[in-house]
């Protein structure tokens, strides 16, 4: 049963200018058409590149963001247009974990205030009971007791990590939006709070947005990853499948892009790479919006016609020449021959 659907979603962001009258002269597309859903107590990994639309993805989802077009329904309730009064008792069952462990956290607030703030705006309990309830979530994402009266500084960003997850807790929610939460950590505890939101996805039966551009650090948690480019989705799959079958040209270079930690394998191993910057969402490419950069791209197709989400071989995929690519039918171009500016040939012809 899904949880969440997401709908043809777009969120534009106004570009204007002027100084006394602003004009309205286009438009950043941060997310444009985005469709996907996340089944109960799944984990959906939402990855790309920085700048490609996963963290207005998120706070779209939440309503942070006001969408342009499109719908979130969640549990079978359309809330794209809800007014405040009406979004509030959801967002008891939708929370988010921030990026930054620091930055989340009120600086001038003691652990014990901002873990038991939820419960205060929602007047879920009074003094008493959301003490006991603070020091309950503290001790469940591993913190000790005395964690209540001390400040953020005073912790190590895991450590304050564990205080975001503790306080997106505090209202059992059902659906916690998880926007990088483990970017800015160190590899050893990136794996501890990994561990730690599995074991409570467990206990709790959550259902988890898990947004990141470290494709490892996804695979270990997803159930299904989406792979995202420039404000649009361009291919979903199974976790284990996509590592060992990525379909799409992007997702392909992303995997390419992994070190293999094996110095023999890595040393023979041809990487498939992107030369250029991400382009503009102001302006993005007509039709494929990866033509610009993709080493399979052929010259026609791929600059006059946008390529829809499609099924092949349990992926949804949009790629024209997927299959091709698969079969080995087309090869990528050298590096030095991609050019962010203009599209050119890859190789074709079956490889040996």
């Amino acid at each position: 049963m899904s949880l969440l659907e997401v709908d043809s979603l777009k969120v534009y962001f106004p570009i204007t200018s002027g100084i006394v009258l602003d004009r309205h002269v286009g438009d950043i597309k941060a997310v444009d058409g985005v469709s996907l859903t996340i089944d109960q107590g799944e984990t959906l990994g939402l990855v790309g590149e920085s700048g490609c639309g996963k963290s207005t993805l998120g706070r779209a989802i939440l309503r942070l963001y006001e969408p342009t077009e499109g719908r979130v329904v969640f549990d079978g309730q359309d809330i794209t247009h809800l007014k405040e009064s009406a979004l509030r008792p959801l967002r008891r069952r939708m929370q988010m974990v921030f990026q930054d462990p620091f930055a989340s956290l009120n600086p001038r607030h003691s652990v014990g205030r901002i873990v038991g703030e939820p419960l205060r705006i929602h007047s879920i309990s009074g003094r008493s009971e959301t003490g006991a309830r603070v020091r309950e979530l503290l001790s469940l994402v591993g913190l000790p007791p005395d964690a209540v009266g001390r400040y953020p500084h005073e912790f190590s960003g895991g450590q304050r990590q564990r205080i975001g997850v503790a306080r997106a807790l505090a209202l059992n929610p059902e659906l916690l939006i998880c926007d990088e939460p483990v970017s800015a950590l160190d590899v050893s505890i990136q794996a501890q709070i990994i561990n730690l939101m599995e074991e409570l996805q467990t206990e709790f039966g959550l259902t988890y947005l898990f947004i990141a551009h470290d494709l490892a650090v996804v695979r270990h948690i997803s159930d299904r990853i989406a792979v995202m480019y420039l404000g649009k989705i361009v291919e979903v799959a199974p976790a284990d499948d996509l590592y060992v079958n990525p379909l799409h040209p992007y997702t392909i270079t992303l995997l390419s892009s992994i070190p293999i930690p094996d110095p023999r394998v890595e040393r023979n191993r041809k990487a498939i790479r992107v030369e250029g910057d991400l382009p503009s969402p102001a302006n993005p490419p007509v039709a494929c919006r990866f033509h610009t950069r993709c080493p399979f791209v052929q010259p026609t197709r791929c600059a006059e016609d946008e390529p829809l989400l499609r099924s092949l071989d349990g992926h949804l995929v949009a790629c024209h020449y997927a299959e091709d690519i698969k079969a080995g039918r087309i090869v990528p171009a050298s590096p030095s021959s991609v050019s962010s500016d203009s599209p050119v040939r890859a190789n074709t012809g079956v490889t040996s």
